[in-house]
């Protein structure tokens, strides 16, 4: 039976959390449990390494590419409708998988699952805030859709792996057919169909759903340049002016259209601003942070993968049971409280690390549940707040907005990490044996990003708190 009224409680809206909760699960699972599975694709499709790059990011560049225009026409269309139509173009491209034979098919495949993503995840985070009425319910609902997401996230490699060692590996993306027939049923029946007064039907921006785009794509291609071909290279820096570029002219755009596809005005409101920064800043963070200590632990200290994914094991628990934390913190603190408080969390753990980590493995474990614990809550909080800061015909693009902060910064952070250790570090960084001045330089290249990382970080935080709080303060001198 669709619910048509705001439930009382998460028990009596399962079914339709269970369909959200599963399209937020293909989200995090999809790429954790596909990296395992590179070595054998590359060997059975004959991928180059360029190839098998473009396995993995075209999906990531097409799905943070779109979301914000899929979530406007979502806004238009409708939630729902467009979330049933991109779980049925993701069942279509996972059975999809079984006929591939070539590198490049599979790189077509994993673009047309990342247009999918783009359809389903911003409105799985808008259907859920648009479900309950109370905001209580609201933080509970995103805490346990995402708590599903993690446990897709912490158990994606280790699946992938057991899965290999008895099945091929185009397993792992038909894996995606029930979870799409899962999400497809739990949204078709316990979700009512969208009122059009929660709508809007301005006309579609077309120019400013280009430049929008193209702005993302490009902004997330640019990281991996940098990463790759290193700052000498022509393609980074052209790849970042072309960005800058595409962000100028769509600041343009939409400053004049008359039906902008994204109204600037809106976005600077305060809990909106404010909430993409703290979450601009938790990507930035965790990104950094994660980048970091994996290259440490393995090429600085000489681990081997399955001790370094030990040693990763703080951040995953910290992510799968700090979930019983969430609802009670912000309900003692209040959404905005610990909005700024999880994300100023995020950056004293980063700050931890950059000044300490080198030392012991107890300061990296520490510094990873000091971040964990923060992105658990602000994961939360941000989105909540962004979209309790826009009219109810905007929830959908909120909440593209929200992902799309964090993709953006997450590749910002791997870029600018992985930039300061190619400016600093000489020679290979994949040799086996390092020398001592190797090993140095290594270790103030750690710090430098650790540092430059935690600053920025800490300067988004720090804006969004002042942000929130001078608004506060103009609202209580309006009311007086």
């Amino acid at each position: 039976m669709i619910i048509a009224h705001s439930p009382g409680s998460l028990r009596q809206a399962w079914v339709a959390l269970a369909g959200l909760s599963a399209v937020f699960l293909f989200e995090m699972l999809d790429n954790s449990i596909l990296n395992v599975a590179l070595p054998t694709i590359g060997r059975e499709l004959h991928a180059s390494t360029t190839q098998l790059q473009w396995v993995t990011g075209g999906y990531g560049v097409v799905f943070g590419g779109l979301m914000l225009v899929f979530g406007a026409l979502a806004d238009r269309s409708g939630r729902r409708r467009m979330m049933l139509i991109g779980l049925v173009l993701l069942a279509v491209a996972s059975l999809a998988t079984a006929f591939v034979t070539t590198a490049n098919q599979l790189i077509a495949v994993r673009m047309a699952m990342g247009v999918a993503a783009a359809m389903t995840t911003p409105g799985s985070m808008a259907l859920a805030f648009r479900l309950f009425s109370e905001d209580g319910l609201r933080v509970r609902a995103f805490n346990l859709i995402s708590t599903v997401g993690m446990v897709g996230l912490a158990v994606g490699p280790t699946a992938g792996g057991f899965v290999l060692s008895f099945a091929p590996w185009q397993v792992l993306l038909l894996i995606n057919v029930p979870i799409a027939v899962l999400a497809f049923i739990g949204i078709r029946t316990g979700i009512a169909t969208d009122d059009p007064a929660e709508l809007h039907r301005d006309p579609v921006d077309v120019s400013g759903a280009v430049l929008g785009t193209a702005t993302i794509m490009l902004a997330l291609v640019a990281p991996t340049f940098f990463v790759e071909q290193g700052t000498a290279a022509w393609q980074p820096w052209v790849t970042t002016g072309a960005a800058v570029v595409a962000a100028v002219l769509f600041v343009v755009r939409q400053r004049t259209a008359k039906f902008p596809m994204l109204d600037l005005k809106l976005v600077a409101r305060p809990l909106v601003s404010s909430g993409l920064a703290y979450k601009g800043a938790s990507g930035l963070a965790v990104a950094g942070l994660g980048y970091m200590v994996t290259l440490q632990l393995q090429l600085d200290w000489g681990w081997s993968p399955a001790l370094t994914a030990i040693g990763m094991l703080p951040q995953v628990a910290v992510l799968l049971l700090g979930g019983v934390l969430v609802s009670p913190f912000v309900k003692r603190v209040g959404l905005e409280n610990s909005a700024w408080m999880s994300s100023a969390m995020v950056v004293f753990g980063l700050a931890v690390y950059a000044s300490l980590g080198r030392l012991g493995y107890g300061w990296i474990a520490l510094s990873l549940v000091l971040v964990s614990a923060g992105m658990r809550v602000v994961g939360v909080v941000a989105g909540t707040n962004v979209m309790r800061g826009l009219p109810e015909n905007r929830s959908t693009i909120g909440a593209a907005l929200v992902d799309t902060s964090s993709q953006v910064t997450t590749g910002v952070g791997i870029a600018a990490t992985g930039t300061i250790l190619a400016a600093m570090f000489t020679g290979s960084i994949a040799t086996a044996h390092w020398t001592a001045d190797q090993t140095s330089q290594f270790e103030a290249a750690i710090m430098v990003a650790g540092f430059s990382l935690t600053a920025a970080a800490g300067a988004l935080v720090t804006w969004a708190f002042l942000r929130t709080r001078n608004a506060a303060r103009v609202a209580e001198v309006v009311a007086a």
